[in-house]
C-alpha cells in the first residue's frame, strides 16, 4: 500500500500557538491525524519520519506527553530523545539560545514542556529546527489538537457547536479559547472571580470567533456557560506548581464541580472531556467521567494520533 504523500505547506514550522494558524491549517493537521490514526489501526508501517530524532525536553513531568510523543515518533519510523531538567542546563548553566542552537545541529525537531512560554518562544527563536510546545503555564496547543479531533469524531461538525469549560482559566481554557473560536465553535468559559482566563488570550479568541461567526462567553455562572453545550471540559482545580493552593482552591472551585445536577442542564447528547489526569471527587464526579457520555480515553489516545499529525507535518523533509 502507497503512502498519502504529506503536504509540504506547513513543513519546518514551529507549533508554539494555535493563534500562528489559520483555521484551515488546523483543520489540515486534524485530517491528518484522523490519517495516521486510520494507518495506525490497520497496522499499516506509516514512516514519514524514517531516520528522523526528537529531541524532548521535560521541565516538567508528564505520563500522556511523553509516551504519545515517544510512541508517536516511533510509529512514525523516528527516534525521540528524553532530556529531564537534570539532564541539560536550558537556561541554567546555557542559554536557551544556546541550547536551541546545539540542539539543531544534533536532531530534527524539539518538543518541549515548561514553564513560562517565553521559554518556547526564545527556543524556537533560535533553532533551526521544528519546535514544539508540549505545555506551559499558559497554553496546552497540543491536547486541544485532540480534543477538536475527539469532537469531530463523535459528533461529525466542528462548526456551530457549543463547548462549556467550567473550572479554573489556565493553559487548558486560553487553548480551548484560541482552538474553539478559530474554527467556530462557540465557546463559555465559567471560573471563579479571580481566577478568568487571561485577557489578551480572551481578546485574541474574541477577533478569531468574529471572525469564525462564533461566540465567547467568559462568565461567573457555571450554569449559564453549561446550558445547551454539546462539549463539556473541565480540568484539575490546582495544577503542577499550585499544590500548595490546593485547599484554598477546593473551597473556591466547589461550585464549579462537574456533577449530574450541572450536567443536566448541556445538550441531551453531550461529550466530556478532561485532559487528565482527573481528581474523581472535585471537578467532576465519578458517575461523570467514567459514565457513558465520557470521552476522555478516546481524547486520551488522540493526543498520540494528534501529536503524529504534527510532528509529520512540520518534520518532514
Amino acid at each position: 500500500m502507497s503512502l498519502p504523500p504529506l503536504p509540504a505547506n506547513l513543513k519546518g514550522r514551529d507549533l508554539l500557538t494555535l493563534a500562528d494558524f489559520s483555521p484551515q491549517e488546523i483543520l489540515q493537521i486534524l485530517d491528518w491525524a484522523d490519517v495516521l490514526k486510520k494507518l495506525q489501526k490497520q497496522r499499516t508501517p506509516h514512516h514519514y519520519l524514517a531516520g528522523k530524532t526528537l529531541a524532548m525536553i521535560f521541565e516538567k513531568s508528564s505520563t500522556r506527553t511523553r509516551v504519545s510523543f515517544e510512541t508517536g515518533i516511533y510509529q512514525l519510523g523516528g527516534q525521540a530523545l528524553f532530556l529531564s531538567s537534570r539532564d541539560i542546563q536550558l537556561g541554567r548553566g546555557e542559554s536557551i539560545a544556546d541550547t536551541a542552537r546545539v540542539l539543531s545541529r544534533y536532531v530534527d525537531g524539539i518538543m518541549i514542556r515548561t514553564y513560562g512560554q517565553q521559554v518556547v518562544e526564545e527556543l524556537a527563536a533560535h533553532a533551526t529546527v521544528p519546535v514544539i510546545n508540549g505545555l506551559t503555564d499558559l497554553l496546552h496547543p497540543c491536547q486541544i489538537l485532540a480534543d477538536l479531533q475527539t469532537i469531530r469524531e463523535y459528533k461529525g461538525r466542528l462548526q456551530g457547536l457549543k463547548l462549556a469549560f467550567v473550572g479554573d482559566g489556565n493553559n487548558v481554557c486560553h487553548s480551548l479559547l484560541i482552538g474553539c473560536s478559530k474554527l467556530g465553535l462557540d465557546i463559555a468559559v465559567a471560573t471563579p472571580p479571580g481566577y478568568r482566563p487571561a485577557e489578551q488570550i480572551v481578546a485574541r479568541a474574541r477577533d478569531f470567533a468574529a471572525a469564525a461567526g462564533s461566540s465567547v462567553l467568559i462568565t461567573g455562572d457555571p450554569a449559564e456557560a453549561v446550558r445547551g453545550a454539546d462539549v463539556l471540559v473541565t480540568d484539575v482545580w490546582a495544577s503542577m506548581g499550585q499544590e500548595q493552593e490546593q485547599q484554598e482552591r477546593e473551597k473556591v472551585f466547589a461550585p464549579y464541580q462537574l456533577n449530574a445536577q450541572l450536567v443536566a442542564l448541556a445538550a441531551p447528547d453531550y461529550i466530556f472531556l478532561h485532559c487528565l489526569p482527573a481528581h474523581r471527587g472535585e471537578e467532576v464526579t465519578a458517575e461523570i467521567i467514567d459514565g457513558p457520555h465520557s470521552a476522555v480515553w478516546d481524547e486520551a489516545e488522540n493526543r498520540l494520533h494528534a501529536q503524529k499529525a504534527v510532528m509529520a507535518l512540520l518534520m518532514q523533509d
